[in-house]
């Protein structure tokens, strides 16, 4: 199927991660390319998601006025380069906490494809952690792997067997989107959509 859709996770994907959460707009910075990198694919037609999971709201390390502060200033950082999401999807809650939403489950994922109004089977899925991943497997999501956030501690080592079979693995969300769209011979997703083949880890 053609999909004009792609899943991205936040942390360490678009913005910086931080140990200590990112819990303010100004704790809010950009990975480099990543704003551009989104901005490419809404050019191309393409509608961006974000799944997130957002433990530092239930662990009261920030409220849901810095939570939409921290958004506001992606989305207008994402304007500034003629970029856009379309939406964004968290999980407020704690690991410790019983959740369908919480990624690895798929709960965000189910969200994202009610939202949306389509099946997610070939969709790209872009995180820097094998959770990210595993979120969307039920529904057919195909796994994309970047060497950014907790990714970079894979750099220069083989893909761990527990990552789905099939993942691709890229350097960073740029290097993921100029991948995805050289799918199709004009540049844009049109066939080819969640038909990628897998590439081996470096």
């Amino acid at each position: 199927m053609n999909t004009k859709l792609v899943i991205l996770d936040r942390d360490g994907t678009i913005n910086v991660d931080r140990d200590d959460y990112v819990k303010s707009p100004d704790e809010w910075v950009p990975l480099p390319g990543a704003l551009e990198a989104i901005a490419q694919l809404n050019h191309a037609g393409v509608q961006v998601a974000v799944a997130t999971n957002q433990s530092g709201l239930g662990r009261g390390l920030f409220d849901m006025a810095a939570l939409n502060a921290m958004h506001d200033r992606m989305n207008k950082m994402l304007a500034a380069v003629g970029g856009r999401i379309d939406a964004v999807f968290f999980c407020p809650r704690s690991p410790e906490e019983s959740c369908r939403c919480r990624k690895p489950a798929s709960g965000l994922m189910e969200q994202i494809a009610e939202r949306f109004g389509v099946n997610l089977q070939g969709v790209p899925v872009v995180g820097d952690s094998l959770r990210d991943l595993q979120a969307g497997l039920s529904l057919g999501c195909a796994p994309h792997l970047v060497l950014t956030g907790k990714g970079a501690a894979l750099r220069g080592q083989a893909l761990p067997a527990t990552f789905p079979p099939g993942t691709q693995v890229h350097d960073d969300l740029a290097a993921f989107v100029a991948h995805w769209l050289h799918l199709a011979p004009d540049g844009g997703p049109e066939g080819g959509w969640g038909h990628a083949p897998s590439v081996d880890s470096a």
